[in-house]
């Protein structure tokens, strides 16, 4: 492969470093780190509420926020009529999220979010006032209350997002999640990257680690695994063994360009069929055998180069963000490229 450039970028340096280093060999990964057990999740909680003691930052003629105050009154006893008008801009109607963690149970607390829907400028020293929050079954899971914080300072006079703000441990779990998760007769596991080789390996691994034909690859991202005879009735000590299995991750050979940072990042198996290319002053050519009596400014490879020969290539040479999103274009369209190329 002979490369030519005029140019010499040393703040590209740091990015060829960077595929340079991923491009060596892989290593072992724990399971729990490459998969997901089906069913063990998050799940999203949503309510509406409104934010009190605002300093004249709430909104200033939202209808439902005088509304919702209106309600809140005639619960605390107010004697207030029904269509009477509220208005206040020390008060803001938010809509406040969270989410709600697998196996959560009833006294544990959580984070909440809560984004003003109405003109409130900011909802910066308010208080949230009792919100309900439901999941998707229209059931309340968690109660939130407490005061609105937005954020550290940004630049000494304005704030981040003043009108959106969290309440840290805000919310309390009221409801369990209905799970036997301990008497589970069987499991799936979902590959975060799918991929063939890797669920084969998966399969191999954990029947292996378990004595038996306890697990099969279902497709290329799911691995089914029956729980053993000995482990009835205690599938978290199962889990507990599987997810600290050591796997040797399979992927496709895959470039990703991010034109705007100039950012390249490369797997290990890239392979760089016999072409020849001119870009501007840059040229580059690989041949089935290198040559003798090259120019000193020219790098050779031979055919079948890989991804660590090219990056130090280039390390060498200097080659500019812009000429490697070239070059990779190009390599890929004649098909000399035998690798996925992503462009960002």
């Amino acid at each position: 492969m002979n490369i030519g450039s005029k140019s010499f970028a040393k703040s590209l340096y740091p990015v060829l470093a960077l595929a340079l280093f991923s491009a060596q060999p892989a290593h072992a990964v724990r399971l729990k780190d490459l998969a997901s057990v089906k069913g063990v999740r998050e799940n999203i909680l949503i309510g509406y509420g409104v934010v009190v003691g605002l300093k004249g930052t709430g909104d200033s003629s939202a209808e439902v926020t005088g509304q919702s105050l209106n309600r809140l009154f005639g619960k605390l006893g107010l004697d207030v009529q029904q269509n009477a008008a509220i208005k206040s801009k020390n008060a803001a109607a938010v809509i406040v999220t969270a989410k709600l963690p697998p196996f959560a149970r009833v006294g544990n607390r959580i984070d909440v979010t809560v984004s003003s829907i109405g003109d409130a400028g900011s909802v910066e020293g308010g208080v949230l006032l009792v919100t309900p929050l439901r999941a998707g079954d229209q059931n309340v899971y968690a109660v939130a209350q407490g005061p609105v914080s937005i954020g550290a300072v940004a630049d000494g006079t304005t704030k981040n997002f003043p009108t959106v703000g969290r309440v840290v441990a805000g919310a309390t779990i009221e409801k369990d999640l209905e799970t036997n998760f301990a008497g589970k007769k069987n499991f799936r596991l979902a590959l975060h990257n799918p991929d063939f080789t890797t669920a084969a390996r998966v399969a191999t691994v954990i029947n292996g680690e378990l004595g038996g034909r306890f697990a099969s690859a279902r497709d290329s991202g799911t691995i089914d695994v029956v729980v053993p005879f000995n482990y009835d009735g205690n599938s978290v000590e199962l889990l507990a063994v599987i997810e600290k299995i050591q796997i040797n991750v399979d992927s496709r050979a895959r470039v990703v360009l991010n034109e705007r940072t100039g950012t390249v990042v490369m797997g290990e198996k890239i392979q760089i069929s016999p072409v020849a290319i001119a870009h501007g002053e840059l040229s580059i050519e690989v041949k089935g055998d290198a040559k003798k009596g090259r120019p000193e400014r020219v790098t050779e490879l031979k055919s079948g180069a890989n991804v660590a020969d090219l990056i130090k290539s280039l390390n060498a040479l200097g080659v500019q963000p812009k000429d490697l999103t070239a070059i990779f274009q190009t390599l890929r369209e004649v098909g000399a490229l035998q690798a996925d190329l992503e462009i960002m």
